[in-house]
């Protein structure tokens, strides 16, 4: 169980990482233009070694759009996911991506956590979330 709720998102202890590499339907919180947030259920996967979490998603999408709405500094964002008493949140800072090798090592790695591929579909974009922290009880 981890003992603190922060931790260093590029180093994080055994068991935090052990709870994000297991099948968990997660949230994604981004802001509305006018501040009120907007919480959805994603797919994530996360990347200590580069600091990222990423969310595949379709350019269309209202989460999309809420990044977007940032400006090139990008939105702060938060992914979380929860399982009884385990509890997991990573925050950071949110971009949109295009680029075709993004895409397609996003989808790996969700394929890699989730056990199926996704559905090719060319509108698809990842929300890239270079973190900033990690909290949590894992």
């Amino acid at each position: 169980m981890t003992t603190s709720p922060r931790m260093d998102p590029g180093e994080p202890d055994a068991p935090y990482l052990a709870f994000w590499q297991d099948r968990h339907l997660c949230t994604l919180t981004t802001l509305r233009p006018d501040g009120t947030p907007h919480v959805v259920p994603v797919g994530v996967t996360y990347d200590p070694g580069a600091r990222l979490a990423r969310v595949i998603t379709r350019k269309t999408s209202t989460k999309v759009r809420n990044v977007l709405a940032a400006g090139p500094e990008g939105a702060p964002v938060a992914v979380c996911q929860v399982d009884g008493g385990r509890w997991a949140t990573l925050e950071g800072r949110a971009f949109v991506r295009t680029d075709p090798a993004r895409v397609a090592e996003a989808e790996r790695r969700y394929a890699e956590r989730y056990g199926r591929t996704p559905t090719p579909n060319p509108s698809r974009v990842v929300i890239e979330i270079t973190l900033t922290r990690a909290l949590g009880r894992a």
